[in-house]
């Protein structure tokens, strides 16, 4: 009996919470569709969610010169690196300069002991003398035996004549022809060893030459104006001919910026080049105030298969070092400038189904979509090519809430005469 009774009183709560549910949806359906400003209202929908005017910001298209330009990442690479080596062996006696300085060219940096080439270059000198001297001394055997033939030969023709008379015997004409014959090759052999004197003489200046240059290559000098990098070895060791790196200067003044750009956009490249000398300027992306303008200088001659782009290169001054080899830098290339184009505020431009569109805000407060076609972004605006005339205005903030018709009240701060909007 009690459990009957309990279940009954269960019964009648779930009764009426029910009822109590359905009263009070039922209350809210009628407050909802009886509300003017409600979800159901049919006008409700072109003013926006809240059922008034929908306030936006709002600014002017505007007219401008517009650069055409291509913005990329590029990396900074020195004008040339020279790697120093020495080209002669000993000891390293002194090092002319500090790790990092800049230096000119001719300037000296290492310098090697000299004595022993020193004394190779003396040696060479003085066996140049010693070949001299030969020389002389042949040239004097020579005139020496010269003489001495001329004699010998008229002497052995005089005796010829006197045996043909009878007076000497053959015996005796026939020495003195001997004599005059060995005394005539003495004479070419004078002159053979004149020769040679000189082939030693001529090697003997080459030995000179080579000890000189040798010796030279004791003072080692920059090859170019740049900045010095790390020294490998230090003063008071022994190096060897060409056998290691002692340092490496990067030429900075001038210096390349290199950069890779997109091939569809080289044939616009070249037509602009044709032109005239392409700007280029660059910026550390660590120094919004860095900025450096060079030019156009290298177009490679292939594009990369594998990347789809083309290299290129910018030549800097660089006169105050800014840029650094290895750096990377932001590099934008002007190619040329797009006269009167019709610009907006970057926010105002929206994307749909059907393409880019803005919403145009027209006399009568109401907007419209209007499709357009843009062009290149510069900086926080965005080039309208097609479908805008400068002096209209757009909506930047607040599209979310807009429809085609949608009426719109102007925010405070939006500037509806011309140029971008204020921001607080």
């Amino acid at each position: 009996m009690n459990q009957r009774k309990w279940f009954l009183n269960l019964g009648l709560v779930v009764l009426g919470a029910v009822f109590l549910y359905g009263c009070s949806n039922g209350g809210a359906s009628a407050a909802g569709s009886g509300a003017p400003g409600g979800g159901g209202g049919g006008k409700g929908g072109k003013k926006g969610m809240g059922g008034g005017d929908v306030p936006v910001t709002v600014a002017k298209a505007s007219q401008k010169n517009v650069p055409v330009e291509i913005q990329v990442i590029g990396n900074v690479e020195a004008y040339s690196t020279i790697t120093v080596k020495a080209q002669v062996g000993g000891e390293l006696t002194k090092v002319s300069f500090n790790e990092g300085d800049y230096v000119k060219k001719g300037e000296l940096l290492f310098s090697i002991d000299r004595r022993p080439l020193e004394a190779a270059l003396n040696l060479a000198i003085a066996n140049a003398a010693k070949d001299e001297a030969a020389l002389g001394q042949a040239q004097a055997n020579l005139a020496k035996d010269a003489a001495q033939s001329k004699y010998s030969e008229s002497q052995a023709n005089r005796y010829a004549e006197l045996f043909k008379g009878g007076v000497i015997s053959k015996d005796q004409a026939e020495q003195l022809r001997a004599t005059a014959d060995a005394v005539a090759q003495a004479v070419i052999a004078d002159q053979a060893a004149i020769e040679s004197a000189k082939a030693s003489i001529g090697a003997s200046k080459a030995t000179v030459d080579n000890a000189r240059v040798q010796l030279g290559y004791t003072e080692i000098r920059s090859p170019i104006n740049g900045r010095t990098g790390n020294l490998t070895v230090k003063q008071g060791n022994v190096v060897m001919a060409n056998s290691m790196d002692m340092m490496t200067i990067n030429e900075v003044e001038p210096i390349y910026v290199t950069f890779s750009v997109p091939e569809s956009q080289l044939p616009a490249i070249k037509r602009y080049m044709a032109l005239g000398k392409l700007a280029v300027r660059s910026r550390p992306q660590d120094d919004p105030g860095g900025e450096e303008t060079g030019t156009l200088t290298f177009v490679d001659n292939t594009v990369d298969v594998t990347t789809g782009t083309i290299k290129l290169k910018g030549t800097f001054l660089n006169t105050d070092h800014k840029l650094w080899p290895g750096q990377f830098v932001r590099v934008t290339l002007l190619l040329t400038t797009q006269p009167n184009a019709v610009v907006v505020p970057n926010e105002s431009v929206q994307t749909g189904q059907s393409g880019t569109f803005v919403y145009v805000v027209k006399a009568d407060r109401t907007v419209e979509s209007r499709t357009v076609v843009t062009g290149a972004r510069v900086g926080q605006d965005m080039v309208v090519d097609k479908g805008l005339e400068a002096g209209e205005i757009v909506v930047t903030e607040g599209q979310l809430r807009l429809a085609p018709g949608s009426k719109v009240v102007v925010r405070d701060g939006s500037q509806k005469g011309g140029g971008r909007k204020s921001r607080s």
